[in-house]
């Protein structure tokens, strides 16, 4: 379905620039934004310094199939039984709340900011459908952010977090991380491996794990940990703080991680379709009265998404999200990643900003320059963009894919294996 109303918005004050995406106001309505996702990539939190093509459309086009899906109750009734295909009955019988609340979005689906993706040639919105054209304009909801109070006390920092109790139309202060599993770059995983043996009982016991935490490992069932949203940086914490962070009460914080796991299966079918498990994705969600809104962004990018390749009798993790570019400037470039994480380093022990200092040691000499991509890895990553493309305008009708997929992901492994760092793309991402 599509609205013959097109969206009109002012493209020359955006209302937000970010890495990834530039939000812009509508025009004649103040409580709605146009998204337009970039090109852009950002690795190490260094800003943007790649793009890949065709990433902006096919990073709108699976948001606005993930947000379909989610408020679709036809998608949540065909759920279950996918649900007990792979995790089994038990899993509704040990997790009452879940089958209550799916119950309810069989009936009712999900809420979400999205309101359906506008086309570039002539502005009209299409709310369950796909324009002729994929685009990398969506609508959304337009909803506040607060950013905590910081508070010193000696020489600690500490956030107030007050101003939420008693408000509405905000984002919960919270990231929502939904775990099927553990990959060897996770942050739990680092946390876990840094613990004692005794904190480590009580960290499994925090996520509900009763298994040591080892990479690449799959969970029984899927997990949900949480840290801190608009605090400098992100911040793990406990389930009992993030209630109190949260800023909605318990009730409404209980449904929330309900409702962010059930979420996340809806994801996980849709890239079980491509022949990719999986790992673990973000949420964001809203407070709009007593109702829970899915919002931000999700795309490819945003989510850890692998398969398994074998090649020359050694199996491989591949990533089809932004880790391989990540793999990519650590095994090609680990000079250069060095730098990062020097200039990161000093910037603790000063507080500057670890950009400026690394901008500063490379025009200095000290420092390499941020490389440039090489053409043949970047063509991979394209390839792999053009293919989610495809299985987006089929509506999730992909099985097709699949062995495209591994033919992309074989041509990944086989590039890596002749790099000069193989051995460290082996220790990342070789599996027994």
């Amino acid at each position: 379905m599509s609205n013959h109303n097109s969206i009109e918005y002012d493209q020359e004050n955006p209302y937000y620039n970010g890495s990834v995406q530039t939000l812009y106001s509508v025009k004649d309505d103040p409580g709605l934004l146009v998204s337009e996702t970039s090109l852009g990539g950002s690795v190490f939190d260094v800003g943007t310094i790649f793009s890949i093509k065709g990433s902006d459309t096919a990073r709108a086009g699976f948001r606005h199939l993930v947000y379909q899906s989610l408020q679709d109750a036809n998608e949540w009734n065909n759920l279950e039984s996918y649900l007990i295909k792979n995790w089994g009955t038990e899993y509704f019988q040990n997790r009452e709340v879940i089958q209550e609340t799916l119950e309810e979005l069989k009936t009712t689906g999900l809420k979400t900011h999205h309101r359906g993706m506008v086309s570039r040639a002539d502005g009209r919105l299409y709310v369950d459908s796909f324009p002729p054209e994929l685009s990398n304009l969506t609508l959304i909801k337009k909803y506040t952010i607060h950013k905590p109070d910081s508070v010193k006390f000696l020489n600690s920092q500490y956030y107030d977090y007050k101003k939420y109790y008693g408000n509405d139309k905000f984002v919960i202060p919270l990231e929502y991380i939904v775990r099927f599993g553990v990959t060897s770059g996770s942050s739990i995983l680092r946390k876990y491996s840094a613990l004692s043996d005794s904190s480590k009982k009580a960290y499994l016991n925090e996520l509900g794990l009763n298994q040591s935490l080892v990479p690449w490992q799959t969970f029984e069932a899927p997990i949900i940990d949480l840290t801190t949203k608009y605090e400098p940086e992100d911040r793990n914490i406990s389930r009992q703080e993030a209630l109190i962070v949260s800023g909605i009460g318990g009730e409404l914080w209980s449904k929330s991680l309900v409702k962010a796991i059930l979420a996340s299966f809806i994801v996980h079918r849709i890239f079980n379709k491509m022949g990719l498990f999986l790992w673990d994705l973000k949420w964001e969600i809203a407070k709009d009265g007593n109702d829970l809104v899915f919002v931000d962004t999700l795309d490819t990018d945003s989510v850890r998404a692998t398969l398994i390749c074998e090649v020359d009798g050694g199996k491989y993790i591949v990533n089809f999200n932004k880790q391989a570019m990540r793999d990519y400037y650590i095994i090609v470039h680990s000079d250069w990643y060095a730098a990062v994480n020097q200039a990161k380093q000093q910037a603790k022990e000063t507080g500057e900003s670890f950009t400026e200092l690394l901008k500063q040691g490379q025009a200095k000499g000290l420092y390499p320059a941020t490389p440039d991509v090489d053409p043949e890895f970047m063509s991979i990553q394209e390839e792999k963009y053009q293919v989610i493309k495809k299985f987006i305008v089929e509506k999730g009708s992909g099985e097709g894919y699949q062995k495209e997929v591994a033919e992309i992901a074989k041509r990944e492994v086989e590039y890596f294996l002749k790099s000069e760092n193989s051995n460290l793309y082996q220790k990342l991402n070789a599996v027994n």
